[in-house]
């Protein structure tokens, strides 16, 4: 299956979409921030703790489905009365997302910085007999 990658993901918030709850990220790394921005509710995405530069065949991670996303544009303004006003802008994104499966990378299609990490997973499944 064909899907973006999020990369640098924490593996605490990897083991809490584990669990199967919803959760929302809010990120801020450019790289992630570019990824989304061609996402659509119900698109499956791959998430790993991986950098996105060390990224490669066999590396681990979790495929989540996208419920929402949103990405906004916010102002910051520094302000010392008299000596500096300094203005910045920073990107960032929220993404409702739940766990689908366990998964490991087996393409990486990597262009340059300024476009989506795009991958083909492999599903894992485990079978227990009971």
């Amino acid at each position: 299956m064909e899907c973006t990658a999020l990369t640098g993901i924490s593996p605490e918030v990897i083991k809490d979409l584990r669990s199967g709850k919803a959760r929302t990220l809010e990120l801020h790394s450019t790289h992630n921030v570019i990824t989304l921005n061609g996402v659509e509710p119900g698109m499956p995405i791959f998430l790993t703790s991986i950098n996105r530069d060390d990224l490669t065949i066999g590396d681990q991670g979790i495929v989540a489905d996208v419920i929402g996303i949103m990405i906004t544009m916010k102002r910051l303004i520094d302000y010392s009365p008299g000596v500096v006003y300094e203005e910045r802008e920073r990107m960032s994104a929220r993404v409702k997302i739940k766990f689908c499966c366990n998964s490991a990378v087996k393409t990486v299609f990597q262009d340059t910085m300024f476009t989506p990490i795009r991958i083909d997973v492999v599903k894992c499944c485990s079978y227990h007999a009971g």
